[in-house]
């Protein structure tokens, strides 16, 4: 225990509660600034729903801490340290990224430091590299990883508030960077879910994952606990979630997913190449077609296939899609449409709320047949039949698609001579086939 204050940097932890970076800053010092760097490397790529979600959160967390929390803008291997020598700090505490920038950037910072640097756990359940195989190497696929996930476990939630240190008020700082408001919305055309750390628990309460081993694939049924936006910027940790998951078939269905999870994270940390590129290289030989045309349809949900559609309507109109539904879209642009699924993930990225770069790039690597635990390139989704199975009445394509609202039931999955709605962009059967073909030569 020193004098000295500490500096919390927050990152993708923007809570107070079940933080164990505050309880390890705690230990140094009881005194604590509560930092936020606005870094234009992560900043400039994020779409509009997500910036305005993250300023949002801030803002809660601001309000937590009673008005405390120092923004600033910059690169923070130059800020952090002139903040921390700013307050005469004695260490600086985070929660470790494993992300390829973040893992890059957070090594600057230690090495431009004169004061410890100290990483306090991670935003999964088991931090990257933690879950190996019994040769030391990283598992490829996911049903093994799993297992030794659950197997490793995790720790319980810290119980940690905003109350655990007494925040030093930026004001009082001389010299450094200078504080910055957090800045307004940018204009926006999604509606976006309540931010923050009390919205997080909410949208946790509110959820009854009893049913979602048997509803989570009907995009029709609001049978999703949506906490990935949530997940995304750790307004909630996702061992707070296993904490009140029971034996259940539901429970067991959501742990698998937050172990999908984790299990991209360690890919992408054993891989970091894999966030640009295939991670499977012989599938760098394939193909691709360079159709402005067909990607701006796919985009704007104007290809004449219902469920593509809705979906990606609901992306526009939300920031967020129903997981079910980027399978299909995603399928639809590199099997359909034989654009490359970096074009797909690149839009995504842009629009998604929840746009998490392990998670998102290796779940269009898992669709393409790119990535780990690829679906094979010949299973390529119908989206007709999709939409069938799994939006039986046309309920979900009729909430985003309004030109079929009117249609029948057993029109609305493949409509004809529907007034403003486009007939089929490509046929599927030929489009399969091609795909086929392209997958032969080079498998």
């Amino acid at each position: 225990m020193t004098e000295s204050p500490s500096v919390v940097w927050f990152r993708r932890d923007l809570r107070t509660g079940d933080n164990p970076v505050l309880s390890a800053a705690a230990e140094r010092s009881p005194r604590a600034l509560a930092l936020f760097v606005l870094d234009d490397r992560l900043t400039h790529p994020s779409g509009a729903p997500r910036l305005a979600f993250l300023y949002r959160c801030l803002r809660d967390l601001d309000r937590q801490l009673t008005g405390r929390l120092m923004v600033v803008h910059g690169n923070p291997v130059d800020v952090v340290p002139r903040v921390a020598k700013a307050i005469g700090a004695g260490s600086v505490h985070v929660s470790a990224d494993y992300a390829p920038y973040g893992h890059q950037r957070d090594s600057a910072v230690e090495q431009a430091l004169d004061i410890d640097f100290v990483r306090t756990g991670s935003p999964y359940a088991v931090a990257p590299g933690r879950v190996l195989k019994s040769d030391g190497t990283p598992f490829k696929v996911f049903t093994p990883f799993s297992r030794a996930w659950s197997a490793h476990g995790w720790r319980a939630p810290a119980d940690t508030s905003a109350s655990t240190l007494d925040w030093v008020d930026p004001a009082d700082k001389s010299g450094g960077p200078r504080r910055i408001h957090i800045p307004a919305d940018p204009t926006l055309t999604a509606e976006l879910p309540p931010a923050g750390e009390k919205a997080a628990h909410n949208a946790w309460q509110d959820f009854d994952f009893k049913s979602y081993d048997r509803d989570r694939d009907r995009p029709d049924l609001d049978a999703t606990s949506r906490m990935s936006p949530y997940l995304r910027w750790g307004c909630i940790h996702p061992r707070t979630l296993l904490a009140d998951l029971d034996h259940s078939a539901g429970a067991h269905t959501y742990q698998t997913e937050l172990a999908w999870r984790d299990f991209y994270a360690d890919v992408l940390w054993h891989n970091p190449d894999s966030a640009r590129e295939n991670y499977n290289p012989k599938f760098n030989a394939m193909p691709h077609d360079t159709d402005e045309t067909l990607f701006q349809a796919w985009c704007q949900g104007k290809t004449g296939y219902p469920i593509v559609d809705a979906g990606m309507r609901q992306l526009l109109a939300e920031g967020w899609m129903h997981n079910r539904v980027r399978m299909i879209v995603a399928s639809f642009l590199v099997k359909d449409l034989h654009l490359p699924w970096w074009t797909g993930a690149r839009h995504f990225m842009r629009h998604l709320v929840d746009g998490d770069l392990a998670s998102n790039q290796h779940g269009w690597q898992w669709t393409a047949g790119t990535g780990t635990d690829a679906a094979p390139y010949f299973r390529v989704f119908n989206p007709t039949t999709q939409a069938h199975k799994f939006d039986p009445t046309g309920t979900y394509i009729r909430r985003y698609v309004p030109e079929l609202r009117n249609t029948p039931d057993k029109n609305v999955h493949a409509p004809t001579g529907v007034p403003n709605y486009p007939p089929p962009i490509v046929d599927h059967a030929h489009e399969r086939q091609v795909a086929l073909d392209r997958y032969g030569k080079i498998k």
